[in-house]
């Protein structure tokens, strides 16, 4: 059914774009712990050669130079209904805002569920467009991110509100 993919070239690195019909389904690193195989992406595209494509990537520029903080993309991730309320819930956190994979167990009513939500996280198939880097340890640690920890840093830094920048001491 239509899959395709394009590569977006990133000051975070290479991300493949993902997308079956009129919807993006994925968004990888090239080096993504969960990052499917190549042959199940579909042919490549260019990005100017798909509208889709050439929408995501001006998007995902703007967001990594500090000109957009939410996406307007149409999003089909695969998960079952469990994954799906977790990714609903870390794409509602603000830019600039981070939470807890405790704190969202508790909102979706099962608090002893942190684990099974990390789990969830982890599996986000559309990194940076259903921002699982704003989930961060109980302690506010940087926990595991299928991208790697010096990428998530490096997305919460961008994210980082100006106050914050301005009160660092280093």
């Amino acid at each position: 059914m239509d899959t395709r993919h394009t590569v977006v070239d990133s000051g975070l690195g290479p991300l493949a774009v993902v997308a079956r019909g009129q919807a993006l389904t994925g968004l990888y690193f090239t080096d993504h712990v969960r990052r499917p195989a190549e042959e199940t992406l579909g042919p490549r595209v260019p990005a100017e050669d798909d509208p889709l494509f050439a929408e995501a990537a001006e998007q995902i520029h703007d967001y990594l130079a500090g000109r957009r903080d939410t996406f307007a993309l149409p999003l089909a991730p695969e998960g079952d209904t469990f994954q799906h309320a977790v990714w609903d819930l870390v794409r509602a956190i603000p830019h600039g805002g981070t939470t807890t994979y405790g704190t969202i167990a508790e909102r979706l009513g099962a608090p002893g569920l942190a684990q099974r939500v990390g789990q969830a996280v982890g599996a986000n198939p559309l990194c940076i467009l259903v921002p699982c880097h704003r989930v961060v340890g109980a302690d506010n640690s940087l926990t595991g991110y299928a991208g790697g920890l010096a990428r998530k840093r490096a997305l919460l830094t961008l994210e980082e509100p100006a106050e914050v920048t301005a009160s660092r001491l280093f």
